[in-house]
């Protein structure tokens, strides 16, 4: 999958494709990047990308004509790919977006900055997305954000693909279930006993019960678009009637 993005501080992306998934996608041959720094396509003194805004008020705006000119030519070196721009007006950012963007070949990320860019510029623009209701110095973080989400879900990117698929929200929009690791017991605080039982299919049951009060405690958004099947209803009246280690 090849990724642009569109940014006038193209160091804040490159540097973080230096280390971890995305770099190790990208030595694998599974991940490409080529950052565009509008301020190579502005026609003004001083490589200048940025103006008052019409009519008054407080910040600058990204002008319409080097960010049309960068996305211009992104389109040209990643043909068919749509051009998202991050911005705190967009659609929230979901998991299920993710996994329909790994089935692409391309994206092209716009990252803003300053007050905003000059509205004509969203001609150009096929999707709008948003990390939250809250604002950014500017969308390079929200570009990285949704390029490692999206870039995860790619085959052979993670060490084990199953990692994806247990996350939270992976499946049917459930936050995931505690795990632990070893030491077995660290400052007075032991591993549930369920873990260590052997028994794969109560295992099973138990994580899917933390999982289902998990997000009841914590999403109750996410906990009251559910329909509990049988299975959920038992696991969850396993997981209700244990104590914190997992004994009955």
């Amino acid at each position: 999958m090849r990724f642009d993005v569109i940014s006038i501080f193209p160091e804040l992306i490159e540097g973080y494709f230096q280390a971890g998934i995305l770099a190790r996608g990208r030595e694998r041959g599974l991940l490409a990047l080529q950052v565009w720094n509008p301020r190579d396509f502005s026609l003004l003194p001083h490589r200048r990308v940025d103006d008052r805004p019409f009519g008054g008020g407080p910040g600058m705006l990204m002008q319409a004509p080097p960010l049309v000119a960068a996305i211009a030519a992104a389109r040209e070196q990643n043909p068919g790919a749509p051009v998202a721009y991050l911005s705190p007006q967009g659609r929230p950012l979901r998991q299920a977006d993710c996994e329909r963007f790994s089935k692409r070949s391309g994206m092209i990320l716009l990252a803003g900055r300053y007050e905003g860019v000059d509205e004509r510029i969203m001609a150009a623009v096929d999707e709008e997305w948003s990390l939250g209701d809250y604002v950014l110095a500017g969308g390079e973080l929200a570009a990285l954000v949704l390029m490692e989400a999206t870039a995860r879900l790619l085959p052979g990117v993670l060490g084990h693909a199953a990692s994806a698929q247990e996350d939270s929200f992976a499946a049917e929009n459930l936050l995931d279930c505690p795990h632990y690791t070893r030491p077995e017991s660290w400052q007075g605080a032991v591993v549930p006993a369920v873990l260590l039982s052997g028994d794969h299919a109560r295992i099973a049951r138990w994580r899917r019960g933390q999982a289902l009060l998990r997000t009841r405690a914590r999403r109750p958004d996410l906990w009251a678009q559910r329909v509990l099947t049988a299975e959920d209803v038992r696991c969850l009246q396993e997981a209700e009637s244990e104590d914190e280690f997992g004994r009955v």
